[in-house]
């Protein structure tokens, strides 16, 4: 059970921190929270906190002087003014019900961060189903190539800082807004970014009436004089924004055809190339050529990522051609097919993707790559979601030549929906083979792949765990 979002908003965060010296962040090795603790030092606060297990992001934080303890005690908010907790905490964890007996303010992450957030000139929200962290760091990216210092934080690594974050200055904060719980509607952004809208998240939202509903009331945010960037090729983004009140500014990665009635969007793909599977095209805007991007990241959903990035940075003013070559410079982020290395001639790729939509996204991308065959591990995530979504998975799946569904990933979640990996395998048919051991998977797979073929270990659990068995680095 996890631990509500509270609601206080900047303006009364900001009155509760005018009086607070100290701030102790409970899961401070999160990926999100161990950049808000570092944006909390450097603007003057005391800072410590705790996480169960020590992490490369927790040696980062000591090495900037926090303390970080890799227990939960309630003597550790001892003389903090403040604490800032990640709603994956349980409502029992003896920090939080120490804070909260001693009447030390508890603020939740994604509430502190739409308070942190507000110190910047622009601020741009990167939303959506799919694609996420490789928007935001292709904005990122962008932003830098053409000359600006952005605050950048991403719910994976980015190969350019090694971090899940990049602190610049206060001119620029672009972030990722999660959907799930309705976290993002804690934010402040200015300009929104909507990549993508579809069922997910099964065990908060019941229907996609409630999912089109949340990111109306995100994209409302930014108020009459923000301006929201979205994909019109998403039927679902439109619906969601009949009644936006702000500037609509529109991208579209579907090449159009002669025949087009509708209007092109205002970033439109054009000529493009997907040779070698790595995507090239050009960017149109008022019916002429802006820019041209060749990405060095596989398959055709990135086109729309780069498309959604470059409208961003077009919004604020920065140069298109520097913007442009900043996007053909971006190598990816961590887990989003990341080379892991060779396996019996075959090359391994390690990638997030937990959604039916990602994982066909993900096949057909690596397919394109020019590889005889495509061999998928996969982790499905949740039980609520797999079960939910299970003949999609299934569907998604028998793209592969051959896929291993790995045991589901519990999370946050106990078995109660009489789902399971192997019941997923019996439904995907001949192509799928259920082991239930990631050693037996590996073993199972060194006996099948050679040269010219891609291993795709996909899942947002723990199916990095496979790699050791592979003989990789995990």
């Amino acid at each position: 059970m996890s631990t509500p979002n509270t609601h206080y908003g900047p303006a009364a965060i900001g009155k509760i921190m005018r009086e607070v010296r100290s701030i102790f962040f409970i899961g401070i090795g999160g990926v999100n929270m161990s950049s808000l603790a570092e944006i909390s030092l450097r603007r003057g606060y005391a800072v410590a906190g705790s996480d169960r297990t020590q992490t490369a992001l927790t040696e980062k934080l000591e090495n900037e002087g926090i303390t970080v303890h890799y227990s939960h005690d309630a003597s550790h908010v001892a003389g903090f003014g403040a604490v800032v907790y990640t709603v994956a905490i349980s409502p029992d964890n003896p920090e939080y019900t120490a804070a909260l007996a001693r009447g030390i303010p508890c603020i939740s992450r994604a509430d502190y961060l739409g308070y942190i957030m507000t110190a910047y000139k622009y601020r741009i929200g990167i939303s959506g189903m799919h694609g996420k962290s490789t928007t935001t760091a292709m904005c990122g990216t962008a932003f830098l190539a053409a000359g600006g210092d952005p605050t950048v934080l991403c719910g994976a690594v980015m190969p350019e800082c090694d971090s899940t974050y990049r602190i610049g200055s206060d001119s620029g904060f672009i972030f990722e807004a999660c959907e799930y719980m309705d976290s993002f509607l804690d934010f402040a952004p200015s300009v929104v970014v909507i990549l993508n809208i579809e069922m997910d998240h099964v065990d908060y939202f019941k229907n996609i009436t409630q999912v089109r509903r949340s990111f109306a009331s995100f994209a409302a945010l930014t108020g009459p004089g923000g301006a929201a960037i979205i994909n019109s090729d998403d039927k679902n983004i439109k619906l969601a924004l009949g009644t936006y009140p702000g500037r609509i500014v529109t991208f579209s990665s579907r090449e159009r055809g002669e025949d087009d009635e509708e209007d092109p969007a205002d970033f439109q793909a054009a000529n493009i190339d997907l040779s070698r599977g790595l995507p090239s095209f050009d960017v149109m805007t008022g019916g002429k050529i802006a820019a041209h991007i060749d990405l060095g990241v596989p398959g055709r959903h990135n086109i729309a990522n780069a498309l959604a990035a470059f409208a961003a940075a077009s919004v604020c003013g920065l140069d298109p051609l520097r913007v442009a070559a900043g996007l053909s410079g971006f190598g990816g982020v961590g887990r989003r097919m990341q080379y892991k290395g060779k396996f019996h001639g075959a090359d391994v790729y390690d990638d997030y993707g937990h959604h039916p939509t990602e994982i066909r996204a993900t096949l057909s991308g690596c397919r394109d790559m020019g590889y005889s065959r495509v061999f998928c591990v996969f982790q499905p995530h949740t039980y609520s979601r797999t079960y939910r979504l299970f003949d999609d998975f299934a569907s998604a799946l028998r793209q592969a030549d051959r896929a291993y569904p790995a045991d589901i990933y519990a999370a946050r979640e106990k078995e109660t929906f009489g789902v399971s990996s192997e019941k997923l395998a019996a439904a995907v048919g001949e192509k799928a083979v259920y082991l239930p051991s990631l050693e037996q998977i590996a073993g199972s797979l060194a006996g099948e792949v050679g040269e010219r073929d891609a291993v795709v270990v996909m899942g947002a659990g723990d199916i990095y765990r496979i790699f050791p068995y592979m003989g990789l680095e995990q």
